[in-house]
């Protein structure tokens, strides 16, 4: 039986604004449940696992923005950037005839 993900790319498109946000937003949330989590552990655990749980607590939403922040720049399928493309080149030896003008 065929799951969500045995889906086949028919376009080049990217993915929806709507679903970028989504999966930006759930990122964003995971990453605070977790944060959550360590304040909750630090109420809990003895000794030096407070100070691990905390500082957990204390930089996880800084990781939360710049993940919730990261947007995909990479191009399409379908870009191809001008040094990749195959220009035609002079062989050696080969001259292109024509005169210089002076535009002065």
């Amino acid at each position: 039986m065929a799951g969500p993900d045995d889906s086949t790319l028919v376009t080049s498109a990217r993915p929806s604004r709507t679903l970028d946000v989504e999966v930006r937003t759930r990122r964003y949330l995971v990453t605070m449940g977790v944060r959550t989590a360590c304040f909750l552990l630090f109420l809990v655990v003895p000794g030096w696992w407070k100070v691990a749980a905390l500082v957990g607590a204390a930089i996880l939403p800084a990781f939360a923005v710049l993940l919730a922040n990261n947007a995909d720049h990479r191009p399409g399928p379908g870009y191809v950037d001008q040094e990749e493309q195959a220009l035609p080149a002079l062989l050696p030896g080969q001259v292109v005839p024509g005169t210089v003008e002076d535009v002065s």
